[in-house]
């Protein structure tokens, strides 16, 4: 017996056989069944039954509201056994006008909002079919539709909805099932509606007669479509991809300050994440120019203002929100539906023809029922009609009847009635039997067999039935039709991004460091007066003033430089350290940087800049070389040999002279066309003739009337007159400026220019030691007040490494080069400092040899 049993109750199947069928059963289900509209009504099956349920309920647009709770629990109880939930759910979509193209359900409460805000609580809110939804169910009790049971076979429900215009294309759609997936944006009603009566008159219609009626999507949000090309493969194939975006105004606030204003954002999108998008852009200052961005929306529409700062640029700025936010967004069709009972990826003609033969077949079941009713009626009227001829006979038949059957008996042999016109006759008031009401049995009888007569015309000519279907559009198109909300553009207009565009014009401060860290500090926080934020055994090698449009150049003492837009460096308050400079662009760890330029435009015209390195090399390269567009490494300024060291950078756009100074404090005078320009990956020439254990420390370009600084190990800086240096040539021997002591020499370690105008200004040195930075004037620095100059050193900052000058308010006054043409007297044709100083060993065989050499 258990044997038996066992056998009976248990099946023996493969498991991929089992999965494979089950899962196949349940994909079918749920692709026809729940996530893809049909082709025919554009419903998807639960919203189908909500707008039967409330059609079943009497809840018209002309009826009382009803809570959405008492339709969400008729409509789960009857026909959707799911969850309320997605019953609500689809229910509130079908009345929200921000998604829909025409809304079919019309909802008293809070139904949500284009900013993603929930409807309430569907025992809170109220609910009836709108205007629209008419259409969509209008002759459904005219066996228009196949019904089938429901569920539990105790109510029946429509497979389909009669759908007076094409649904799908007109609301849309969009649902995810097991393997596919569909997407359909909503389009205008009175285009769609337009494009099938062109259809209708011209099955052979192509794509791009359809275009000119039907131009492409219309969203109920508005917004700007781009990209015809996309929106004819759309149409053409199913699949397609074109750009919403939204519809954006500029506004003056002043004449250097715009307002960003947008009235209308792409379809699907949420207002408010926008919004909480461009602010956080606007926190983290990726786009320098947004001052605040506000949700103005209100009873007049929607409305996001974006105010920007001064100067500020506009175009650049909302280029980048186009890109970076939902304010422009990709959308692409995909174009699935249930099709003869099965999903089909489908064109906009597809489309438009199944929906034709569904009307086909709409207007054909509504005839015959009409027909068969006209009928019934006509056989009855004919019943009457003539038992108004035999009035008396038939009266007295009834009279002398025993009982109602007996009476329908004599009639139906007596006067050859039928059965049908009997129960008429029997069940007719008397008052019925006046002049008027026969009278009007005789015109009923007329209008009965003209109605029959056109119903027959319909049933068997298509011609007919087309025209009949056409003017059905043509009223409902006068009933719905909306203006276009949505613009077409053919072209796609493209997004190129300069970031430098994006940053609003601003003076800051900028401070660099020796060891690598730099910083941005607002003018606010600069006057503040906090102490200067700085690394322990550090020091600031730049600091000053630029604009956040500038390029800073760092310069390293390995002969490289990095590219750094000032927009790009964090803004930090003032007693912050900053952040280190590998987090803008890489360097070698043993690289120090030796001097920063800020440049303000890299094609202005005579720009030059002046490299120098430790064992003599000196070149000229224009500064447009240097302008780049990697920013993430560092790049080449200068080739160096092994035990080469870069040691300055100068720049200027007035070349004159350059002047070249070494640790020994020597200096040498040269016009700048000694040197010749080179580009970035040159070595260069020779700048001095060095003595032995000398270094060069900086070439500076100078001209007739400024002086020289030279800062010393010794915490002193000497002045010196330009003009009083000979005017030399390259690769010779330098003036010894200090006297050089051999037990304890005052050795140079950096050499600046100073210009009339920063001595006559008063303006301030920074002075970098080797842990912290000392500030001095520069109207204290007097000509010869001692050998090795003023004495500036400052305890317990280590020993001085560099220094600079603040700029001048007033530029100084251009010098005229004619100075420089040469003489017979400025000529220095030898210089006797360039002699070593040791004993000559010389050959008596070859004196002459060793004198040339000497020379």
């Amino acid at each position: 017996k258990l044997d038996a049993f066992v056998n009976e109750t248990f099946q023996y199947e493969k498991l991929e056989d089992i999965m494979g069928d089950r899962f196949g059963r349940y994909s079918k289900a749920i692709i026809q069944e729940r996530a893809i509209p049909d082709i025919r009504d554009g419903l998807k099956p639960v919203q189908r039954r909500i707008l039967f349920g409330m059609n079943q309920l009497k809840l018209t647009a002309n009826s009382p509201y009803k809570k959405c709770a008492r339709v969400v629990g008729d409509v789960m109880g009857k026909y959707h056994p799911h969850g309320d939930s997605s019953i609500y759910e689809a229910l509130i979509r079908m009345s929200q006008t921000w998604k829909m193209g025409v809304t079919l359900v019309d909802v008293q409460g809070n139904n949500g909002s284009i900013d993603g805000d929930s409807a309430a609580a569907m025992r809170y809110t109220e609910c009836r079919l709108s205007k629209n939804a008419d259409y969509m169910l209008k002759d459904i009790e005219k066996n228009t539709v196949e019904m089938i049971d429901n569920f539990d076979g105790e109510e029946k429900e429509p497979t389909v909805l009669p759908a007076r215009f094409p649904n799908l294309l007109v609301n849309g759609g969009m649902g995810i099932s097991s393997g596919y997936a569909t997407y359909i944006p909503t389009h205008n009603v009175g285009e769609v509606i337009d494009a099938t009566i062109k259809l209708i008159d011209n099955p052979d219609m192509t794509i791009d007669e359809l275009l000119e009626i039907m131009p492409g999507p219309d969203f109920p949000t508005g917004g700007i479509v781009q990209g015809k090309e996309g929106i004819r493969e759309a149409f053409l194939t199913g699949s397609g991809s074109v750009v919403v975006k939204s519809r954006i105004s500029f506004e003056d606030i002043s004449s250097d300050q715009k307002r960003i204003v947008i009235t209308e954002i792409p379809y699907d999108t949420i207002k408010q994440k926008t919004v909480e998008k461009i602010e956080q852009i606007r926190i983290d200052k990726k786009v320098d120019g947004i001052q605040e961005v506000r949700d103005e929306s209100g009873r007049k529409g929607l409305r996001i203002a974006i105010d920007l700062k001064k100067g500020a640029n506009p175009e650049a700025t909302l280029n980048y929100l186009l890109k970076n936010t939902d304010l422009q967004v990709n959308l692409r069709y995909n174009m699935v539906a249930i099709h003869n009972m099965r999903p089909e990826k489908v064109g906009v003609i597809q489309i438009l023809s199944a929906y034709i033969n569904h009307q086909k077949d709409v207007v054909t079941n509504r005839t015959n029922y009409e027909h068969a009713k006209a009928s019934h009626r006509l056989h009855i009227v004919d019943g009457l009609i003539k038992m108004v001829s035999i009035l008396d006979e038939v009266i007295k038949t009834i009279r002398s009847s025993s009982n109602r059957a007996d009476a329908k008996e004599k009639l139906i042999k007596n006067f050859e009635f039928t059965d049908i016109q009997a129960d008429a006759i029997l069940s007719m008031q008397l008052y019925r039997l006046s002049n008027t009401d026969v009278t009007q049995l005789h015109k009923e009888h007329d209008d009965l067999t003209a109605a029959i007569l056109e119903y027959e015309k319909i049933l068997s000519s298509e011609k007919v039935l087309l025209k009949v279907i056409k003017k059905e559009l043509e009223e409902v198109k006068s009933k719905l039709n909306v203006e276009r909300k949505t613009q077409v553009e053919d072209e796609v207009s493209s997004l190129q991004i300069d970031e430098s565009e994006l940053i609003a014009k601003e003076d800051v401060m900028v401070f660099a460091t020796r060891e690598g860290y730099i910083k941005r500090v607002s003018l606010k926080s600069f006057k503040a007066g906090q102490i200067n934020g700085l690394k322990e055994h550090d020091s600031f090698i730049f600091e000053r003033q630029v604009s956040t449009t500038d390029i800073l150049l760092g310069f390293t003492n390995k002969g490289n430089y990095v590219y750094i837009p000032t927009f790009k460096i964090d803004e930090y308050k003032l007693k912050d350290i900053g952040t280190f400079i590998n987090n803008l662009c890489q360097i070698d760890p043993q690289e120090k940087f030796i001097d920063f330029i800020p440049v303000e435009d890299f094609d202005k015209p005579n720009n030059i800049l002046v490299f120098a390195t430790k064992n003599g090399q000196i070149k000229q390269t224009l500064l447009s070389e240097f302008k780049a567009s990697r920013i993430t490494k560092a790049l080449r300024a200068i080739k160096l040999s092994q035990d080469d060291a870069l040691v300055s950078v100068d720049i200027t756009d007035e070349p004159r002279e350059i002047l070249v100074a070494t640790s020994n404090n020597d200096l040498l005078r040269m016009r700048s066309t000694d040197v010749q320009l080179y580009g970035t990956a040159a070595v260069g020439t020779k700048s001095i003739h060095l003595k032995p254990g000398d270094n060069v420390i900086a070439a500076r370009y100078a001209n007739l009337n400024d002086d020289g600084l030279i800062l010393t190990n010794k915490g002193t800086i000497k002045r010196i007159k330009i003009s009083e240096l000979p005017l030399s040539k390259r690769a010779r021997s330098g003036i010894s400026q200090i006297k050089r002591i051999k037990s304890n020499p005052t050795l140079g370690v950096d050499f600046r220019i100073m210009t009339p105008n920063q001595y006559n200004e008063d303006v301030i040195m920074n002075i970098a030691y080797e842990n912290g930075n000392d500030y001095q004037n520069t109207f204290q620095l007097k000509y010869n007040i001692a050998d090795a100059g003023k004495d500036i050193f400052k305890d317990g900052l280590g020993l001085p490494i560099s220094f600079t000058l603040n700029k001048p308010s007033k530029k100084d006054k251009s010098v005229s080069d004619d100075y420089l043409l040469e003489t017979e007297q400025d000529i220095d044709l030898f210089n006797y400092d360039s002699v070593d100083e040791e004993k000559l060993k010389l050959d008596k065989k070859d004196i002459i040899s060793e004198l040339d050499k000497i020379l």
